[in-house]
């Protein structure tokens, strides 16, 4: 008996790879640490995304989905909770006891040999093992292994230079910092009080202008918003240039939250340490600056990726991004300008230890921007691969919108309130558009 393709993670695009592999005749068996499936999205199922449904949905999903009956949202752009609703759960049911919940993969190996092992290493199966809610402990060979584990599990710190800062995990055992978007009632919790946001992604815009609606309902609300680089270069995104409307949408809406006055913003400020002022946070800077007393800090400075149950598999991986090597090249946001990130493939995604692949936010490494379409065509060529079309593998089937932004991040230290962005700041346009983040 052939043994199965094990996927790690049931998120998006754990669920999108097990159906093409199901579609290919090759029986997947995916292993997902939460309770539920697609348990990272029920995390932030309050966030609406920028994605429009059709761009949300797997072709392979959609067509195992539709023998039972079920219908594709034609259009809109769901929150987490209703993407799970109206396409992840239905997706994992349909996949039925090939998805095991409660189960987290703690390690991955070659049978019978550790990583240092060459003999006979290409001929060995993979052995995945795996740990139950219960502590309960079991291992499974696997023809091949995808990693679709995603990033939401190791956030970064709020600390500048990678490591946390002083102080950081006392302030978050006192449950005043946090790495999630906050929901309404959060916000609304914080009203009157000051708010510190420490981030320049899109997670970061959707917090600040969900708080900016707190300021404007109640004007003693004080939020900061810091930015370790010395500019805003492309903080606020392309506006109307970027092809996905709701991402541009969004960018604009924090730009307008700044002008208005509603929202302090902060930049070259690098987080070194957090004190206590009586129970309340400072959150410190490198240059000496120190903000006022906080009543909750929200870290939202992207996420990294854990690789310590991968400690036996030979990766091959950008010592900067930690993504695979092949992908770093087209991710890494020093340097990428207007529309050149591209897919990536099976090619792109493999690793020294042949039949392992790294797909979905992970690949990305530490780079952000990531979209679920994106991981949809990884699977679809990872799969293809699998299955030795190569000539499927090898096409590239789709085509990523413009983010509307020219150039990289811009020079770390630069002080110039367009640095990093030929396109310079958005101006706000009509304001009529759903909230919106990345997925």
């Amino acid at each position: 008996m052939e043994l199965p393709v094990v996927v790690i993670g049931a998120g998006p695009q754990g669920l999108a790879a097990a159906a093409h592999l199901l579609e290919r005749g090759i029986e997947p068996l995916v292993f997902e640490a939460g309770q539920r499936a697609a348990a990272s999205v029920s995390a932030w199922g309050h966030v609406r995304l920028f994605s429009p449904w059709p761009e949300l949905i797997d072709p392979a999903g959609a067509r195992l989905l539709g023998s039972t009956g079920w219908n594709a949202p034609k259009s809109g752009y769901p929150t987490g909770r209703e993407w799970i609703d109206g396409y992840l759960a239905p997706l994992a049911t349909a996949l039925g006891h090939r998805v095991r919940t409660g189960a987290r993969v703690v390690g991955v190996t070659k049978k019978g040999r550790d990583v240092s092992v060459d003999a006979g290493r290409s001929e060995q199966p993979f052995i995945v093992h795996i740990q139950d809610a219960d502590g309960g402990e079991s291992r499974r060979e696997a023809r091949a292994v995808i990693d679709a584990s995603g990033t939401w599990g190791t956030p970064a710190p709020a600390g500048a230079s990678g490591l946390p800062a002083l102080g950081e995990g006392a302030a978050r055992n006192a449950g005043r910092l946090s790495h999630r978007i906050p929901d309404a009632a959060e916000s609304g919790s914080w009203a009157g009080g000051h708010v510190v946001v420490i981030g320049n992604g899109h997670s970061a815009a959707t917090a600040i202008v969900q708080l900016a609606e707190v300021v404007r309902a109640t004007p003693t609300t004080r939020v900061s918003w810091v930015l370790r680089r010395g500019a805003v270069g492309n903080t606020f995104g392309g506006g109307s240039a970027d092809e996905l409307v709701e991402r541009g949408a969004l960018g604009t809406r924090a730009h307008q939250a700044v002008t208005e006055g509603l929202v302090t913003l902060l930049t070259g400020f690098r987080t070194v340490q957090i004190s206590d002022a009586g129970g309340r946070p400072v959150v410190h800077s490198e240059d000496g600056r120190q903000l006022e007393p906080a009543d909750q800090i929200v870290v939202l400075a992207g996420f990294r990726p854990d690789f310590s149950f991968l400690s036996e598999i030979r990766l091959h991986l950008d010592v900067r991004l930690q993504a695979p090597a092949s992908v770093a090249a087209e991710v890494d946001p020093n340097v990428h300008s207007c529309g050149s990130i591209q897919a990536t493939g099976a090619a792109e995604l493999a690793h020294p230890d042949s039949g392992f692949f790294i797909v979905g936010a992970k690949s990305y490494g530490r780079a952000p921007t990531f979209l679920a379409m994106t991981g949809y065509e990884q699977v679809r060529s990872v799969v293809a691969a699998l299955a030795g079309d190569t000539e499927a593998a090898a096409r590239v089937d789709l085509a990523l919108p413009d983010t509307g932004v020219c150039g990289g991040s811009g020079l770390f230290d630069a002080v110039q309130a367009d640095a990093g962005s030929c396109c310079g700041v958005p101006q706000p346009v009509g304001m009529g558009i759903d909230p919106a983040t990345n997925n």
